[in-house]
């Protein structure tokens, strides 16, 4: 039996003390997961609420547990505000005020799955003991699903090791709570500290270990919002911490109070932090890309962006609808079952997706291809053949497009072929390629529109004034149909700006719009594209270092030309 699950008669819920880790999605455990896609009700700080709620399942209710930053108080009357995210709402529309403890038990007590989500680990970072001391007072089961703790998994993410060869001491500190007699402990010590505190007590926490014994040129990494992308690392010593952040302007701060995670000591390996930094040293770390396709599709795309550091942000630009006359499409659904088809050609997800909602509305199912040759113009069509339960017989061993696929594709024999037709669901606005060469190579075509595509509304006012300020790094174009509809529903991209397009076609599109093409892809793959803009990234980098000037992102320099078409 899952320990999410029940047992009959019971008269509680069941509540999980759940680690979210210390901020990238990507450290929850395999357990934190199926913990979340059982939950019906999610306890936590809004930031740790982020982390989880990805692999909640829909309709779960959210408890926000914030507190006031300037005061450390709960919202309303000292108490933490809840907030019901699903729609229902409490007595007279007026939302419950209960500290956590009442939030977690009063869920178990209706019977229901609740998390409690923490950031860290539940036994670390948190001060859980309470809530689960409240849970066993009242019989009402728990179970605890450690987290990476902040303390450890911050260095990591910073390049800090808190250990080396010969097996330094670690000490924990949280500066916050600390007594005098921790300082004097952890300051007579000379093995390696990790210090919880806030950006605007560093300083403060430097000069207790100053004065409990620790040299003052003693190493010291600061690292804030450890393990997400808006991280930041400055390394210094004891005694200079305070004027390398001066000079850094970060204090004093309006976000002084930001937590951050301090680490102290002649073998936390900081002076190697240039070699072992491997987080903030990805090619596209921190970058805002923006990614003009529909979500369905640049869900891939983002998260290969993510895997190189760089923050995707998804604007639709194109609309997929039905085809105004569904009977063609209705016909040729009907042939497939009928025999009238040798080969059936799918040119892109929304094909695949077209088909298979037609498929559906018959009652008809992946078995229906059988006896048919099915053909796709690249991995992603071919992945979504896949999960419709259909492996395609033809991709393209090279170029993945229209022109690829018919390198590859079978001329017609009468011989081998009894049928001599070939069906190609395809968007309203296809060119003639892939038709012409079938044709060329003795095959029949019915092409047929499976989907018309039509320009996406505008993005909101934020992201339009981002896109023409210069609020973000890069944009991808994937095509020529992306490059006009961003153009013409959100306005060009500022000129500092980098522009990356997926091939020649494209970035002819982009210069005729007055955009300056700074990366293209090597071969029309988004894959591809991505990566030669990580590529791009890297040899940004480098040369900044070269050069001795310091790593800057693109929006983060803002000449006050607009980007022109380059003469050259």
């Amino acid at each position: 039996m899952s320990p999410t699950t029940l047992p009959a008669g019971l008269e509680h819920g069941h509540v999980t003390f759940l680690g979210a880790g210390p901020g990238d999605p990507g450290l929850l455990t395999l357990r934190a997961v199926e913990a979340l896609a059982n939950a019906d009700v999610l306890v936590g700080e809004h930031e740790v609420l982020d982390v989880v709620r990805t692999h909640a399942r829909a309709g779960v209710a959210e408890l926000n547990t914030d507190t006031d930053p300037s005061t450390g108080a709960y919202p309303g009357a000292g108490t933490p505000q809840l907030t019901v995210v699903d729609g229902e709402s409490t007595a007279a529309g007026v939302p419950a005020l209960r500290d956590a403890a009442h939030l977690v038990m009063e869920a178990a007590r209706g019977g229901k799955r609740v998390v409690r989500a923490v950031s860290g680990d539940p036994g670390l970072d948190a001060y859980a003991a309470g809530e689960m001391l409240a849970c066993a007072a009242e019989g009402v089961p728990f179970e605890v699903v450690p987290g990476i703790a902040t303390a450890v998994g911050v260095p990591a993410y910073a390049g800090v090791p808190l250990r080396d060869a010969q097996g330094a001491d670690v000490r924990f500190v949280d500066a916050r709570t600390a007594s005098e007699r921790c300082w004097t402990e952890v300051g007579a010590s000379d093995g390696t500290v990790v210090v919880s505190t806030t950006l605007d007590s560093v300083a403060a926490a430097a000069g207790e270990l100053v004065a409990a014994g620790r040299k003052p040129d003693t190493p010291m990494t600061v690292t804030v919002a450890g393990t997400t992308t808006r991280q930041r690392t400055w390394t210094a010593t004891l005694g200079s911490i305070a004027q390398t952040l001066k000079q850094a302007k970060v204090l004093p701060s309006p976000e002084g109070g930001r937590p951050v995670i301090a680490v102290v000591g002649e073998r936390s390996a900081a002076a190697q932090r240039d070699q072992l930094s491997w987080f903030e040293n990805k090619p596209l770390f921190g970058w805002k890309v923006l990614v003009p396709r529909t979500k369905e599709q640049a869900a891939s795309l983002s998260d290969q962006l993510r895997s190189y550091g760089a923050v995707p942000h998804e604007v639709p630009t194109i609309a997929v609808e039905p085809p105004r006359t569904p009977q063609q499409m209705e016909r040729a659904v009907k042939g497939l079952v009928t025999g009238r088809y040798e080969w059936i050609a799918f040119t892109s997800v929304n094909a695949v997706r077209a088909v298979r909602e037609k498929f559906e509305e018959y009652g008809l199912d992946a078995r229906a291809f059988a006896g048919i040759k099915v053909a796709a113009v690249g991995e992603q069509t071919a992945k979504a053949l896949v999960d419709f339960g259909v492996k395609p017989d033809l991709v393209p061993s090279g170029e993945q497009s229209a022109a690829g696929l018919l390198e590859d594709w079978p001329p017609y024999d009468p011989v081998f072929d009894p049928i001599d037709r070939v069906f190609l669901p395809r968007a309203d606005i296809a060119t003639e390629t892939l038709v012409a060469g079938l044709i060329e190579l003795g095959w029949e075509v019915d092409d047929v529109t499976a989907y018309r595509t039509v320009r996406a509304s505008p993005p909101p006012a934020e992201t339009r004034e981002a896109i023409k300020g210069g609020g973000f790094d890069a944009v991808l174009f994937t095509s020529s149909s992306t490059v006009r509809n961003l153009v013409g529903i959100a306005g060009k991209p500022h000129n500092v700006t980098v522009i990356a397009c997926i091939g020649p076609a494209t970035a002819k599109t982009a210069e005729e719009h007055g955009l300056r093409v700074d990366v293209m892809a090597p071969e029309p793959s988004v894959h591809k594209l991505a990566e030669a803009l990580a590529d791009f990234g890297l040899k940004r980098r480098a040369a900044a270092l070269a050069a001795g000037d310091p790593v800057t992102r693109p929006s983060e320099r803002r000449p006050g030309a607009r980007r022109r078409r380059s003469t050259t």
